[in-house]
């Protein structure tokens, strides 16, 4: 019974993880759409997308994943490298591959 609830919570986190993921992405990925304006909105995404980062995936992993965030949004014309979606790919598929 337990043992059902603790894998029930892990399945819920992946896909939450999946869903918020994708969807700042998306955010991430909006400056594209608005030029000029759209780069100088970069400089506010990028700590806030190394922060959510931290948030979603702790430890190492998230501080590594943060700092990556934030690099790829704060350079101008990078924004296209879904890097949410390339951590939950790390996370959730490599990493339990390796685990195996």
């Amino acid at each position: 019974m337990i043992q059902d609830k603790l894998q029930l919570s892990h399945l819920q986190t992946k896909r939450m993880n999946l869903i918020f993921g994708l969807l700042f992405d998306l955010i991430g990925m909006l400056s594209f759409t608005i030029p000029l304006l759209g780069e100088f909105s970069d400089v506010i995404w990028a700590p806030v997308s190394a922060y959510l980062m931290t948030r979603m995936y702790k430890g190492t992993l998230g501080k590594l994943g943060g700092i990556f965030s934030f690099v790829e949004e704060i350079f101008p014309f990078s924004d296209f490298i879904p890097s949410f979606t390339l951590m939950w790919v790390y996370k959730y598929v490599i990493n339990n591959k390796n685990a195996q």
